[in-house]
């Protein structure tokens, strides 16, 4: 159901859950400025206000050009079941791991589904639901606002900061304490990289300088790279590099793992069946890419 609302009695009790990009809302505001609002925005309405669950960068756009009335559209009679549509359009809405992952403990620890309910009601599956509820568990809030307040880019949590937790057994507090040093400084993913590498790996001297003045840091690094010669990598190709390294130290470990004995658990059967179901029903098309990639490696 399409409606029109007053953007004064909007509630956005969700507002934390979705994430934030200056950059984004700038390209939004000029678009409506020039077009009007082109996408209505999203939720329930309830008895007491209109609650929204997509659309909160059109909305602080609206606001700053002083639209009092906005298209809303419906997604459902109450809020689990708007939550729950939103999630099934996430593809389309462009929802990132994090934002669906809040959504789906919102399910579970609000409204009481569990995950086999979550997954049928979203058209996905168990261990889709379950790889989401696992995120939140590896993240504190610390690291889950940075994130969502666009001051500290996800990748870099999952395939930099997570590694270093799981393989060098880094506690939470520390990568919090990482995290809080380097949110909202613009810093690229290999930055970020490079002063992980420092900051986990360079000793109690090299921490507190980081925390001082990483700036200072980065700019000796960076001048070590200019001296033996120019960067050519842009992020882009050096998150694609970590992607691969990534994938093939985990086959490594997965190999050897796999292998052992006491996998046993009816529960973990259950969940690694799925995964591995998925794994295998893309692993052709996959293998299919790396060759390719590989032989365009080779010719060029």
């Amino acid at each position: 159901m399409r409606t029109e609302v007053e953007t004064s009695q909007i509630d956005r009790r969700y507002e934390s859950y979705r994430m934030r990009s200056e950059g984004r809302e700038k390209q939004l505001l000029s678009s409506i400025m020039a077009k009007g609002i082109e996408e209505p925005l999203a939720g329930v309405i309830s008895s007491a206000a209109p609650i929204l669950l997509d659309g909160f960068k059109r909305l602080r756009c609206l606001e700053k050009l002083k639209i009092d009335h906005v298209p809303f559209l419906s997604l459902g009679g109450d809020e689990a079941t708007a939550i729950l549509s939103l999630l099934r359009l996430s593809n389309a809405k462009n929802l990132t791991l994090v934002e669906q992952a809040k959504l789906v403990d919102e399910l579970k620890r609000v409204y009481g589904l569990n995950a086999v309910e979550i997954a049928k009601r979203v058209d996905r599956s168990p261990s889709w639901v379950c790889a989401r509820l696992n995120v939140l568990s590896e993240m504190s809030d610390q690291v889950m606002n940075g994130i969502l307040s666009g001051r500290f880019p996800a990748y870099s949590f999952f395939y930099t900061l997570r590694q270093f937790r799981r393989l060098n057994s880094v506690p939470k507090s520390e990568i919090d304490d990482f995290v809080k040093v380097v949110s909202g400084h613009g810093c690229s993913a290999r930055d970020i990289e490079r002063l992980a590498n420092g900051y986990f790996r360079g000793g109690e001297k090299m921490k507190e300088q980081i925390r001082q003045d990483f700036s200072w840091y980065l700019g000796q690094l960076k001048g070590q790279v200019s001296a033996e010669g120019p960067a050519k990598l842009s992020d882009f190709e050096f998150g694609v590099l970590r992607d691969l390294e990534i994938m093939q130290s985990c086959m490594c470990r997965l190999t050897l793992k796999l292998r052992k004995e006491g996998l046993e658990a009816a529960d973990f059967f259950a969940q690694a069946g799925l995964i591995a179901d998925g794994i295998l029903s893309r692993g052709h098309r996959f293998l299919d890419e790396l060759r390719s990639f590989h032989d365009r490696i080779g010719k060029a």
